[in-house]
């Protein structure tokens, strides 16, 4: 991995860019990986935009884990923006990134500033569905994990961060993240440059992704 990191970093200090997209079920390990890469190439390289930031305002509609908000669908996220953001990083030019409150289901007022970086990695679960977005990576990559997996790290990641209840996060993962998963995100991967583990040892796959950006 030493080699390749080492080209990689020499190809962004050249002036090389590259937008890459990390994808996966929810509880993959996609933003592990995402966040691990862009740690890898330093923060003077590499920046990261999460998907979870374009969620659309949903306050006025939640009714509760699983109800008639259905936060898997492509239509619950604002690609028209994320679009619009990745195009503007990629040529050079630094954006304005929304804030969603998970707790409120509300995108806030305030922004955070993201300076465009030679690296640009984005992390989400249905970024490979996107037709609008889709086209703009130069790498794709697909995080594959058994569903048992996902549901359990999902479950301790929503109980823990987001304020929620074991039964609710059950009932939105088999109501709505399941479905939503067999219907868009799993066949999404046949859009992907690279397919990793989400179980193996996270070096592996971060070497991986690290050797086709060499490449580029």
């Amino acid at each position: 991995m030493t080699d390749s990191l080492a080209r990689c970093r020499a190809l962004f200090a050249a002036g090389r860019r590259v937008l890459v997209g990390v994808a996966g079920g929810s509880g993959s390990g996609k933003t592990t990986l995402a966040q691990a890469l862009v740690q890898a190439i330093g923060d003077e390289h590499g920046g990261l935009v999460m998907q979870d930031s374009f969620y659309v305002d949903q306050s006025a509609r939640f009714d509760g884990d699983g109800g008639s908000v259905n936060f898997d669908h492509p239509s619950s996220l604002d690609f028209g923006l994320l679009a619009s953001q990745l195009e503007a990083l990629r040529d050079g030019r630094g954006v304005e990134v929304p804030v969603y409150d998970f707790a409120t289901h509300r995108r806030l007022r305030k922004t955070e500033p993201l300076l465009s970086r030679p690296l640009v990695v984005v992390d989400g679960t249905l970024i490979l569905d996107a037709a609008s977005v889709r086209p703009l990576f130069d790498v794709t990559v697909f995080v594959e994990c058994p569903e048992d997996v996902r549901f359990n790290r999902r479950l301790e990641r929503d109980v823990r961060e987001r304020g929620r209840t074991p039964e609710g996060v059950h009932r939105q993962f088999f109501r709505q993240v399941k479905p939503m998963h067999d219907a868009y995100v799993e066949p999404s991967k046949a859009h992907a440059h690279l397919r990793v583990s989400g179980v193996d040892p996270l070096d592996a796959s971060l070497r991986a992704v690290l050797e086709v950006l060499a490449e580029r």
